[in-house]
């Protein structure tokens, strides 16, 4: 098992959308884990956030898929640019990836700007589960009196009860926000629509389908 560090430090957009500076964040999705950075106020086209993330990585996967948004106060934030970012190989070797990643977005495919990530991978065992178990004692017995000190004692082994030690609690797994059957049928609505991006905006809205879909409706008519 992996634990990867991943530090969203910043990044430089080619373009301020909107008539007011924007105020970007980045949200994060590893696997089936979301992260969001704070949001940069005023960060326009060079926002910095300085966010550090920490999480296991589970396996086979080796990419992460990334958005900025513009976070809006009346209306729903925007989204500006993404990008779906592999993960250097050498951080899988222990080295640290320090790295400039192309952002797309409606300038294009790779032209929206760039991202600053910093990655470090460590590999960490899994803790054995610890079971109880049953000490024995060895205690002799008393020798009748009447047989006086030359006897030799018998010796009695003893059950002695095990002092109860602390087992490490399985962590319950979470219900997952959506199923497949929820995703398929917001595909069937959207066939035009990368399923990481609908994935993306379920997530986001924790599930919630009609609002999924009132999102994917306005991202449709920008």
């Amino acid at each position: 098992m992996c634990l990867i560090e991943i530090s969203c430090f910043q990044a430089k957009l080619n373009k301020n959308y909107g008539l007011t500076k924007m105020d970007p964040y980045v949200r994060m999705r590893i696997g089936h884990s979301v992260f969001e950075t704070p949001t940069d106020y005023n960060g326009a086209k060079t926002p910095r956030w300085n966010r550090n993330v920490n999480v296991y990585l589970p396996h086979g996967v080796d990419s992460m898929y990334l958005e900025i948004f513009d976070e809006r106060q009346l209306t729903m934030d925007e989204r500006i640019a993404w990008a779906y970012i592999t993960i250097p190989q050498s951080t899988f070797n222990g080295d640290t990836a320090d790295d400039w990643f192309p952002l797309s977005g409606k300038q294009g495919d790779e032209k929206e700007g760039m991202i600053n990530l910093v990655m470090t991978m460590t590999k960490v065992e899994q803790p054995p589960v610890v079971y109880p178990q049953q000490s024995v004692q060895v205690i002799p017995s008393s020798y009748p009196p009447q047989l006086g000190p030359g006897y030799a004692p018998q010796l009695v082994y003893q059950q002695m009860p095990c002092q109860p030690q602390q087992l490490q609690q399985q962590q319950q797994p979470q219900r997952p926000l959506f199923t497949d059957e929820d995703l398929t049928q917001i595909k069937e609505l959207f066939p035009n629509m990368e399923e990481e991006v609908i994935k993306s905006v379920l997530e986001a809205n924790r599930g919630n389908k009609e609002s999924t879909i009132n999102a994917l409706l306005q991202m449709n008519s920008d």
